[in-house]
């Protein structure tokens, strides 16, 4: 299976974006990166009390896709969901503060990094069991075409959902009924230590989608510009009742499948191969185009960067600060009818 990172775009190749939205989509590729970066460097301080998966080189997938929808257009992610959470306008404070198990996260401390969750922003379920947020996907959009809606659903998967059942039920359903869901699938190439040559037979991963009659692409997912137009494209598509979309998008990530460190170390990939991807990162490939168009200045990224540094800080603070929830909140939400502590 081919797993050359795509060439980059030449300085000639400037996108039918506006600069703003140029603007908006490196800020968010920062935020992502220096977020995650900040959970790494901390998480030796064993403040932090659950596993943490990070998408440290895969900023641009969650960007461009996320930032192709309303507010309001539910997303269903995987255990990897700091980043689709930030990218779809999630409460950075409360993601940390979740991250930490106190009571102002995002789920009051009951999630962790695993379980991200706010309806407020459209991301409505972290599902960390390996394509189990597919179906949900796929219910939510059946609801927005009985209820009449325009939403459209959003599923994030990796490359080792499309082994499983039901990714196929899921992807065979929307498409029997022309549901509004757009299918990501985030192939980074290994499924923790397994790489998908070990896994999958030789052959793309859109060509499953196509299996189903979906309509399916295969794109640079370090190219945020180009994640951006494909997943705008499908979401038009999904608005106008034309049906599922599926979205292949190639990535790399750098750091271990979970945890804050590296691990070329162990063997099961190479530093070269590595390396071939991190000369391909998203955020200082995009970053070095903006301002080859001049739509940014070494000066502007500069200052970007340090004003993230400083909201990211004072996130961390937050969270610190906050205090655990009370233990005598633990039976709440267990079961449906428990909406009291009892004595």
């Amino acid at each position: 299976m081919d797993d050359t990172p795509h060439p980059d775009l030449t300085s000639e190749d400037v996108p039918d974006v506006s600069a703003a939205r140029m603007r908006q989509l490196l800020e968010s590729m920062w935020r992502i990166r220096l977020v995650e970066e900040s959970i790494a460097e901390r998480y030796s301080e064993n403040e932090m009390r659950c596993p943490v998966h990070l998408s440290v080189g895969q900023e641009a997938a969650a960007t461009g896709v996320c930032h192709a929808l309303r507010p309001s257009d539910p997303v269903f992610t995987t255990h990897r969901c700091h980043a689709h959470y930030l990218a779809k306008g999630g409460n950075l404070p409360a993601m940390l503060a979740e991250l930490y198990g106190k009571v102002t996260g995002c789920l009051g401390g009951r999630g962790g990094s695993m379980h991200l969750m706010d309806a407020s922003v459209g991301l409505l379920a972290s599902v960390p069991i390996v394509a189990s947020a597919i179906p949900l996907a796929v219910g939510s959009a059946l609801a927005h075409k009985i209820d009449g809606s325009d939403a459209v659903s959003v599923t994030f998967l990796g490359d080792a959902s499309m082994e499983e059942g039901a990714f196929h039920e899921a992807a065979n359903f929307a498409r029997l009924h022309d549901l509004p869901v757009v299918f990501v699938c985030e192939n980074n190439l290994y499924s923790v230590y397994t790489h998908i040559a070990r896994r999958q037979p030789d052959r793309p991963l859109v060509e499953l989608a196509a299996g189903h009659r979906i309509p399916a692409k295969r794109i640079d997912g370090n190219d945020v510009v180009a994640v951006f137009d494909a997943a705008e494209e499908a979401v038009r598509r999904a608005r106008r009742g034309e049906g599922p979309s599926f979205l292949q998008l190639d990535t790399y990530r750098w750091r271990e499948h979970c945890g804050p460190s590296f691990d070329n170390h162990i063997g099961y990939r190479t530093q070269e191969e590595y390396e071939s991807w991190r000369r391909h990162c998203p955020v200082e490939r995009f970053s070095s185009k903006l301002r080859d168009w001049g739509v940014l200045s070494d000066l502007e990224e500069k200052a970007l960067i340090e004003r993230l540094k400083l909201e990211i800080e004072d996130a961390f603070d937050f969270a610190k600060r906050s205090a655990l929830p009370d233990p005598a909140t633990a039976p709440l939400g267990v079961y449906a009818e428990t909406n009291e502590v009892r004595s």
